[in-house]
């Protein structure tokens, strides 16, 4: 029986956005969409309660929403799948099929960048981005590390982010999105890809063992 996909984004308007996505023909019965809240503390809370109540409930993870973008150029709306996500404590750990994500992504008519993410855990502005990007990071959230850190690491996990902010237009406050409506658009329009994905890692040769109408979402929201 296959396990259903657990889809994890932070604030509100990421979950609005995903609601209204196109999610039939979702393999494991409907996602189970979950709103961490923002941060890395919220986020680290939320998972570890997911799990500790259904440890193996869900075949496959994919963290969304919006981002912040390091690369010059980016704009609101351009999509950002990442091959790599690093934090300033932890480990970088990398994502599965992403190239084959970004190219179901750019199907769709999407423009899209596929490179590294990095998780804060503060908003980054001005010098600290352009210092993150000369390090090769392509955008920055402020949750996805934090829900790496404490998923198994045999269970496939895509990465996949909408840009709002980007350098030359930054955002004066994380909750505010100016002009975000075509970043919000693209978050809706991107679930046919994120479901292909999930059908592609399904398909694949089990991974070895590591250490540690369309049907309606399940929403939930832990606090």
């Amino acid at each position: 029986m296959t396990a259903p996909l657990l889809v994890l984004c932070a604030l509100a308007p990421e979950a609005w956005a995903l609601r209204g996505g196109d999610w039939s023909g979702a393999l494991g019965g409907p996602p189970v969409l979950v709103r961490t809240g923002m941060g890395p503390e919220r986020t680290a809370r939320t998972v570890n309660s997911l799990l500790a109540g259904e440890p193996g409930a869900y075949g496959a993870v994919l963290l969304t929403g919006f981002c912040a973008a390091a690369a010059p150029g980016t704009r609101p709306g351009d999509v950002v799948v990442a091959d790599r996500v690093s934090s300033a404590p932890a480990r970088s750990r990398p994502t599965r099929q992403p190239e084959q994500l970004a190219r179901a992504l750019r199907g769709l008519g999407l423009d899209v960048r596929v490179g590294a993410l990095h998780s804060a855990d503060h908003v980054v502005r001005g010098p600290e981005r352009r210092k993150l990007h000369r390090a090769g990071v392509t955008a920055v959230d402020m949750e996805t590390a934090a829900a790496l850190d404490r998923l198994p690491e045999d269970l496939p996990v895509a990465v996949v982010r909408v840009v709002v902010d980007t350098p030359e237009r930054e955002l004066l406050r994380p909750g505010t999105l100016p002009g975000g409506l075509r970043a919000f658009r693209t978050l809706r329009a991107i679930v046919p890809a994120l479901l292909g994905w999930h059908r592609a890692v399904l398909a694949e040769p089990p991974q070895p063992a590591s250490q540690s109408s369309a049907p309606p979402m399940v929403s939930q929201e832990v606090s």
